[in-house]
């Protein structure tokens, strides 16, 4: 069993030395994440609540609101592919260009507020290429995702080897408190040692399905896993899908396709879930193409409060309706997951532990290497000579393994 140990240790400190850095900015990157989506709508929301003119009054028609929103990005090259209204009679209705940006505006007089929050916008925006990408672009993108998905693979080994590291030999009071509560007055070495084992304690089950999560985000083999792990068949790969024509104005050549109508069937939508906070319209591309909204009644994290509605444009009639529960074990599970990295899955509350146990993975990568680092400056000085009091020195302090 000594034995056991002694391996997993130092493949424990191996994964950790080299995967040290990458975890380190994925870390602090997710730290700066944890409350991005909140932040956005805050800084979006300050200038884009508007007022009813009167009691009862109704929103335009969308093909009106989206007409207005494409008037405000003459020079766009996207096409409006999302709108987005709220139960909350005082928001604006937000029209989404792609990648290229939002467009806000008033839904009872069509006047264009502006495009959100862009300085806000971009700083997360460039937090997340660093997490996902280490701040890599274009095809450099492909090796920055090979390198996160590869960390993650480690410091999912890290975490679940240093929670068995971590196991006290003797299940004694004294022992058990040791490496599961700070203890005043140490330094150095034995400082580091007893940080890098209280924080691992108390984040070891919330960072393990945080990495676990990444893991299944960074890996087509590891989403599929997580059906068959649910007896399921993971489903067939996407097509790429190829560009939609519905920007393609006079400047392509291909008129953009009709929106009118959809107001009665957004009423539809309206009315097929009570307690709706937020529904998207997916902006058909095609004249006769079924339409589809995401209804959600959470804050937009939330999987399990999100249902798909696709209704025939022509008659108005449901061809599919998809809440949450119908969903197989497999894509449940899934879905859990994918939201499961940022905590949003459990709301305010999860996002932040998920900040905390990212926080804290920071830590225990700093406090990880500079125990590295210590056991390696201490094996240098024994081999070195005349250094053996120095090495006693160094050995006296608790030992990591």
């Amino acid at each position: 069993m000594k034995q056991v140990r002694k391996v997993i240790f130092w493949c424990h400190l191996v994964a950790g030395t080299f995967a040290g850095l990458v975890i380190l900015i994925m870390s602090v990157t997710g730290v700066l994440l944890t409350y991005e989506r909140q932040i956005i709508a805050w800084a979006d929301a300050r200038g884009h609540r508007v007022s009813r003119p009167s009691e009862g009054a109704e929103r335009l028609p969308l093909a009106v609101l989206v007409a207005r929103a494409r008037e405000a990005r003459p020079a766009s090259s996207a096409a409006p592919s999302t709108l987005t209204v709220r139960a909350d009679a005082n928001s604006a209705v937000a029209v989404v260009f792609g990648r290229e940006g939002t467009v806000f505006v008033n839904p009872y007089t069509g006047e264009v507020l502006d495009e959100g929050s862009k300085g806000t916008r971009a700083f997360f925006q460039k937090v997340t290429e660093w997490h996902r990408w280490l701040g890599a672009g274009g095809e450099n993108r492909a090796v920055g995702r090979a390198v996160t998905g590869a960390c993650n693979l480690a410091f999912l080994f890290v975490v679940a080897s240093g929670f068995y590291l971590w196991w006290p030999r003797s299940l004694s009071w004294k022992a058990v408190r040791s490496v599961t509560w700070f203890r005043r007055g140490l330094a150095g070495r034995a400082r580091d040692f007893n940080w890098h084992n209280t924080i691992g304690f108390w984040c070891a089950l919330p960072l393990f399905i945080v990495v676990l999560s990444a893991v299944v985000i960074s890996y087509g083999w590891a989403g599929n896993l997580v059906y068959r792990v649910a007896g399921e068949q993971p489903p067939a790969p996407r097509a790429p899908q190829p560009p939609q024509p519905a920007g393609q104005t006079e400047r392509g050549g291909t008129p953009a396709p009709s929106l009118e109508g959809l107001g009665p069937l957004l009423a539809r939508a309206e009315r097929q879930v009570e307690g709706w906070r937020s529904i998207s319209l997916q902006l058909p591309s095609k004249p006769d193409a079924p339409v589809a909204f995401t209804i959600d009644r959470g804050d937009g994290g939330q999987p399990q409060k999100r249902a798909q509605l696709t209704l025939d444009r022509a008659t108005g009639e449901v061809t599919r309706w998809e809440p949450f529960e119908s969903y197989t074990a497999g894509r449940r599970l899934r879905s859990y997951l994918r939201f499961a990295h940022t905590g949003e899955v459990f709301g305010l509350f999860g996002q932040t532990v998920a900040g905390l146990v990212s926080l804290g993975g920071a830590v225990l990568v700093y406090t990880g290497l500079a125990l590295a680092w210590r056991r390696l400056r201490a094996w240098m000085a024994r081999r070195a000579p005349g250094s053996a009091r120095a090495g006693v020195e160094l050995a006296s302090a608790p030992r990591a393994d």
